[in-house]
């Protein structure tokens, strides 16, 4: 069981209103954590809410779209008044993928804004305050995207990638203060956003982790940082880590295809 006395006793979760973001939600809510939820969709937003009050906890919501200009003031405004002691950046997407030169570089910006920009800014917002206090978690969405380059969605890979590395460098420098940084690296998660994309979960080999079991695994090894990987997919982060890279992005792109149905 997590534990509260250090992590809590609010819980920020961006990214909070279904998939691996609502079963963050219900397990830190059976916890006993408080939460505030972001997302963009107001109606599932609410309804994650309203499950895990069932917990007996308070829950505030936030709808709002973090690539707009004052999602962060809103944030700090809506969290001003009490103590959060874990934040879990579960927001990053592939908001726009798109073969690179033929795309629109602003969509390849906000797939940017999204994945990196308002990672750095909340972390840093509520990095600081658990610093100051000598103790919280900081959980960022990592993914096996990640670790190589891919087609149609080579900003997206790339600002995983990023994640990566400024996870670890963050965990070194929180570490001392008694504020625990991880990554949790996601393979094939069967969420709702995976299945309305029309993904095919049955290829050969391909490893499919449940929602459920990805909050789950992830708050288990929150102190395990600065890089988790989840799914049993430790072995298929450190092939793709590997050389002669022609060889492993293009075994890595068929797969993916695969998974697309291309």
């Amino acid at each position: 069981m997590i534990d509260i006395a250090k992590y809590g006793p609010w819980a920020v979760i961006a990214g909070g209103s279904e998939g691996v973001g609502s079963a963050f939600a219900d397990e830190l809510a059976s916890a006993g954590f408080n939460l505030v939820l972001i997302a963009r969709k107001p109606g599932p937003l609410e309804e994650t809410a309203d499950k895990v009050r069932s917990h007996g906890v308070e829950v505030r919501t936030l709808a709002l779209d973090l690539l707009a200009t004052d999602a962060v003031d809103r944030i700090r405004t809506a969290t001003a008044d009490v103590e959060v002691g874990l934040l879990i950046f579960n927001a990053g997407a592939n908001s726009y993928g798109h073969e690179f030169v033929t795309g629109d570089l602003a969509g390849f910006a906000g797939v940017i804004d999204l994945n990196i920009t308002r990672q750095l800014e909340l972390s840093h917002h509520f990095g600081a305050l658990m610093r100051d206090r000598g103790r919280g978690g900081i959980m960022l969405l990592g993914s096996l995207a990640g670790y190589m380059g891919s087609e149609h969605q080579s900003i997206y890979a790339a600002s995983k990638a990023f994640s990566r590395v400024f996870a670890e460098s963050l965990w070194l420098e929180l570490a001392p203060f008694g504020v625990d940084v991880v990554e949790l690296v996601l393979g094939v998660t069967r969420t709702p956003a995976m299945i309305r994309a029309g993904l095919n979960f049955d290829v050969p080999g391909m490893i499919v982790q449940e929602p459920e079991d990805a909050a789950r695994e992830g708050l288990e090894h929150l102190a395990d940082g600065p890089v988790w990987v989840a799914g049993g997919n430790y072995v298929g982060a450190q092939k793709r880590s590997g050389f002669p890279r022609d060889k492993m992005v293009k075994g890595a792109a068929e797969m993916m295809r695969k998974l697309m149905n291309r």
